[in-house]
């Protein structure tokens, strides 16, 4: 699959409110850092760093269960991405 991996059984289908994707994500709660546009903070950071700003800017629209489900979700974001075969639907 092209968001999640085979045989998935629970994910998040969200969509960014700064660049307007939509995306799967195994990760499953109200908000996440873009996989797009964000960026996830190095947290690693020394006496003179700033700390970083986290921003999650992907808001969850639908938790997406079952593996079949996951799988068709998976397959219909993908086509608009990858151009891919039309025959599964």
């Amino acid at each position: 699959m092209f968001y999640v991996p085979d045989g998935t059984q629970m994910c998040g289908f969200y969509e960014c409110k700064a660049c307007g994707s939509r995306f799967l994500d195994l990760q499953i709660g109200p908000r996440i850092v873009c996989h797009y546009c964000g960026e996830v903070p190095d947290m690693e950071i020394g006496p003179d760093d700033k700390i970083p700003k986290i921003e999650e800017n992907a808001v969850l629209l639908q938790m997406v269960e079952g593996e079949e489900e996951v799988e068709k979700m998976d397959g219909l974001l993908s086509l608009a991405l990858t151009g891919g075969d039309y025959d599964w639907l």
